[in-house]
């Protein structure tokens, strides 16, 4: 059986050239209102306080929902927070209340400060956040190819295999993702994972790159309806077998490099046709 290690240099530069894009979680729309539900919230306690604590100090109430909106969201609902957060100041606490103007010094200079601190703490914790999303999503690439290299390894059956396969796609890209064979003369789909709407364009789309043995993109002529980006495997020649991602069809943008991490997928799978055991190899 062929040597199915994989080199720990190109994976690592593979996890590193895919965009660390975020899982989706709520809606775009819902984290920027949930930002400004935290301001609101943020508003209704300096309410509370605000014959305690004086006016300057207020500000620091208002840091709050700046950092739990770019720790739990990111950089564009953070920075909704900002802007609301000092404008909620501006408009509620600071004299003339209940208008954008300001008339005392130290309410301006209060009101400044809260916009350069606020920035500042959303700019780090929305960093912060970005590396614990990134760090998060190359761990679980890294164990969808170890998943996929056991399969193999382990020789297990051709259907075992060839799910694997388009799991770890699948949960690579963070997309729906295909495995096309050609079986008894047919050329189908034969394993799925995340949801993709396989049809007849993405058909015509794999057999068009098993044909030209040319990786095949999608919504390009003459495939503009097929929503998969699709690559040959190289495999012996009775044997023919397309993988497919579909980057867009989850409303996400194709990465910028996805060939090496789909090469690695792809090595594992023309290995798995000459391993004995998995009843490719015959």
């Amino acid at each position: 059986m062929p040597e199915l290690t994989a080199d720990g240099e190109v994976l690592a530069q593979g996890l590193q050239d895919l965009p660390g894009a975020e899982r989706p979680g709520l809606p775009l729309a819902a984290r920027y209102g949930a930002s400004l539900l935290l301001v609101a919230l943020a508003t209704v306690l300096a309410f509370v306080v605000d014959h305690i604590i004086p006016t300057p100090s207020l500000t620091l109430i208002f840091v709050l929902p700046v950092v739990a909106a770019a720790t739990a969201f990111g950089w564009g609902p953070s920075l909704v927070a900002v802007v609301a957060s000092v404008l909620a100041f501006d408009f509620f606490f600071t004299e003339p209340k209940y208008t954008f103007v300001i008339a005392s010094p130290s309410d301006i200079w209060a009101a400044a400060l809260l916009l350069v601190i606020a920035a500042i703490v959303s700019t780090i914790a929305a960093e912060s956040r970005g590396r614990a999303v990134e760090a998060r999503r190359a761990a679980d690439q890294a164990q969808a190819l170890q998943a996929l290299a056991h399969a193999v390894i382990e020789s297990r059956p051709q259907p075992e295999i060839v799910d694997a396969a388009a799991t770890a796609l699948s949960r690579i890209f963070d997309a729906p993702a295909v495995v096309f064979m050609q079986t008894a003369g047919v050329f189908a789909p034969v394993a799925t994972a995340g949801g993709g709407k396989i049809t007849h364009a993405e058909e015509e789309a794999a057999k068009g790159s098993l044909d030209s043995r040319l990786p095949v993109r999608a919504e390009t002529y003459p495939y503009d309806q097929s929503a998969f980006d699709f690559w040959p495997v190289a495999t012996p020649q009775d044997r023919s077998c397309v993988i497919g991602v579909a980057f867009r069809q989850m409303g996400r943008d194709r990465p910028a490099a996805p060939e090496r991490l789909v090469e690695i997928v792809s090595a594992y799978l023309a290995a798995a046709f000459r391993c004995p055991g998995t009843g490719w190899d015959r």
